[in-house]
């Protein structure tokens, strides 16, 4: 039917269809992630449709919508400038980007077959005329059995229309007829059969000017063959699927409480490093980092920033402009902490007092790197709890690029993940994976409290022999002493 719509407006069939995997805030703050480029995939010309149904196999379950802006190119279109990309679309209208986010994992990135199945890109169902409309001014509204669950403006986008464009005409020729499905904002999520999808695009200025109202409905199908990869509806992809785990109806993911943050924060670092040890994680340690304020207690979950080594045709490409560096301080969340692996290099800043103000303004816990900090009485005034290798005067462009964001780093000589429990002191800093924290801390109440009693006893006269660590006897004397504090 959408072959149809294109064929009758400009007279050729659609030819390709290119998907942006990333393009506005609401989506990107939902994945977590802010992407320093657009990125792109393929989808089957054979999975366009308009209106009307589309089968979900009886032996998936994570068939997503994804309500989108399509834009329709007019003319063949090759190193086109920013400036002249949007001369070279004839139409915009409304596009749902589907797929069966079972088959995802096994695509490893291509989306083949988990978006290009057939009926997986319905558009449609009318072409609004690119000369009618303003691209910084278009709705993309969805309706899921008549109740909205994305609404968004192509104002917010990340990148342009005409920056899709440009960009991908550096590669390959537009050619008319081609289909470009420029990302769907926050609130898309998984359809049952029988429920029913509506994906409209509007003008903003004018709402008379609209793609008219493209709706979906899911009929249940015949299981998928069993041939290759199986449908395989992981927790990642359950959660991308339906947009948080508590919509996948997974159990809540560990959560650093203000409880348990207070609980920590009375614990000695010497004590949680070793009952990490004693659990098996003798290296926890962030290595050569202190604190920049004696008596600083820092506790928080981690945010991740990776420096390279300077190349000066790297550090022109990703060094300058809104940086990796600068994204991770403007996206700290409160309660977190960023931590930059600087590659143990301690001669040159990776921190300054500007940056510094942005984090605390972010409510951020504190920063830690294994590099040097610059500005450092500056810093210091700013009152965000900082641990570091020390001071040092030259901007990380001299040794460093900030290169990417939220990925496993070795910082000190040992790795943090995104979301690790980070944990500092006047002895240095620790990571907790999050899945022994709670344990992690009530044994190590256990062994302060008893270190407690030890040491009352060692000021009372006692010898350490049997005392320390406490023996049968020893540990009975402790019971009684326990019971009545």
């Amino acid at each position: 039917m959408s072959q149809n719509i294109v064929s009758q407006t400009l007279g050729h069939e659609v030819g390709k269809i290119i998907a942006v995997h990333l393009s506005y805030p609401s989506r990107a703050k939902q994945r977590g992630r802010i992407p320093a480029e657009a990125s792109y995939f393929m989808k089957a010309s054979s999975s366009l449709t308009g209106p009307g149904e589309v089968t979900r196999p009886d032996n998936t379950e994570l068939l997503v919508f994804e309500a989108e802006i399509a834009v329709v190119i007019g003319k063949e279109a090759r190193n086109v400038s920013e400036e002249d990309a949007w001369s070279y679309v004839s139409h915009v209208t409304a596009s749902n980007d589907m797929g069966l986010l079972d088959f995802r994992a096994a695509d490893k990135g291509s989306n083949v077959r988990s978006k290009s199945g057939d009926g997986m890109t319905p558009i449609g169902p009318s072409l609004i005329p690119a000369d009618q409309i303003s691209p910084d001014a278009l709705r993309v509204k969805a309706t899921v059995d008549g109740e909205v669950v994305q609404d968004d403006s192509s104002s917010t986008l990340l990148f342009s229309f005409a920056h899709f464009i440009a960009d991908l005409s550096r590669f390959m020729t537009l050619e008319p007829g081609d289909v470009i499905l420029t990302g769907t904002p926050s609130g898309s999520s998984v359809l049952q059969p029988g429920q029913s999808v509506t994906v409209e695009v509007y003008s903003e200025t004018d709402p008379s000017i609209t793609s008219g109202e493209l709706t979906t409905t899911v009929v249940a199908g015949d299981p998928v063959a069993d041939i290759g990869s199986a449908p395989k509806a992981d927790e990642k992809q359950k959660i991308d699927a339906w947009g948080s785990r508590e919509e996948a109806g997974l159990e809540p993911e560990f959560e650093l409480t203000d409880e348990l943050r207070e609980r920590i924060s009375n614990l000695a670092l010497a004590t949680l490093s070793s009952q990490m040890r004693q659990k098996g994680y003798p290296n926890v340690s962030i290595d050569g980092v202190r604190p920049q304020v004696p008596g600083t207690k820092l506790v928080g979950r981690a945010r991740t920033l990776r420096y390279v080594g300077h190349r000066p045709d790297l550090f022109k490409k990703h060094g300058g402009g809104y940086n990796a560096q600068k994204r991770a301080i403007d996206t700290v969340n409160p309660g977190e902490v960023l931590v930059m692996e600087a590659r143990g290099y301690e001669h040159a800043g990776t921190l300054g007092d500007i940056l510094a103000l942005r984090a605390k303004v972010r409510g951020a816990a504190g920063i830690i790197t294994d590099g040097a900090v610059r500005d450092w009485a500056p810093v210091e005034e700013v009152g965000l709890p900082v641990f570091a290798q020390g001071a040092h005067p030259s901007v990380l462009g001299r040794v460093h690029i900030p290169w990417d964001t939220d990925v496993t780093i070795t910082c000190g000589g040992v790795a943090v993940q995104p979301g690790d429990v980070i944990v500092g002191d006047d002895d240095g800093a620790i990571v907790i994976p999050p899945h022994m924290v709670e344990e992690l801390v009530a044994d190590s109440e256990q062994q302060e409290s008893e270190e407690d009693f030890i040491a009352q006893m060692v000021a009372n006269g006692e010898s350490v022999d049997g005392l320390y660590p406490l023996n049968a006897q020893w540990r009975e004397r402790y019971n009684e002493w326990l019971a009545t504090k």
